[in-house]
């Protein structure tokens, strides 16, 4: 599989630890860039950050207009009816950057997928269905969509995985961001849940705890 086009930064040489970023519906990859200088990470900590750019399809809610999307959405009541089918297309093709990555020398329990409203729904797919071990997955502002559907593999059963979302969120409300805590507790696993006062987007304090999560589970202060 051709690798989606992306952006690359690096906070050190010779990078033993990736993060792989999806943005939202409408965006590209520049859109989460200018964060990482303000995660915080430990000084020397050498990570690779990617932020692959989706692809440009037709959505159904914005009256069709062609815009940077992982999948269409059809309709956005709570239930957020969409293209389950692209949105696997678009988990195989982080799986696709993911597996670069390791063919670069990254063992796969060092990289975390973050991803923020549509990407986020993608980054639960593709994580939860690895079948090597991932160091977790970050999920903003966000929802479960194919929690009925998702075939879990037992590598990730362990999986840290971390919610953020906005108390007043117009966009996902945060009864979305709870539900997929709730699906993915009676899964298993052991989501941890964090409530930020803001709307659709991210705030400084939630960056700091951003950068304190990754620094745990890809364990920067201890190399």
């Amino acid at each position: 599989m051709e690798l989606l086009p992306h952006l690359t930064l690096e906070t050190g040489p010779n990078p033993d630890a990736a993060v792989i970023w999806l943005h939202g519906l409408g965006a590209d990859g520049n859109d989460f860039a200018p964060v990482v200088p303000e995660l915080g990470l430990p000084q020397g900590a050498a990570v690779r950050f990617i932020f692959p750019h989706a692809p440009s399809i037709p959505v159904t809610v914005n009256g069709g207009y062609i815009m940077p999307a992982w999948y269409d959405i059809l309709s956005l009541d709570i239930e957020r009816k969409l293209d389950q089918t692209q949105l696997r297309a678009s988990a195989a093709a982080i799986k696709a950057l993911v597996e670069a990555q390791m063919d670069l020398g990254i063992a796969s329990n060092r990289i975390v997928i973050a991803g923020f409203s549509q990407g986020g729904a993608v980054a639960y797919e593709m994580a939860l269905a690895f079948d090597k071990p991932l160091a977790g997955v970050l999920a903003l502002s966000t929802y479960f969509a194919t929690k009925d559907s998702v075939v879990p593999h037992q590598a990730n059963r362990d999986l840290a995985i971390a919610i953020h979302h906005g108390v007043q969120d117009p966009v996902v409300p945060e009864v979305l961001g709870q539900q997929a805590q709730s699906a993915l507790t009676a899964m298993g696993y052991q989501p941890q849940y964090r409530r930020y006062p803001m709307e659709h987007s991210l705030c400084l304090p939630q960056v700091k705890d951003i950068g304190a999560w990754m620094t745990q589970v890809l364990g920067l202060n201890s190399r």
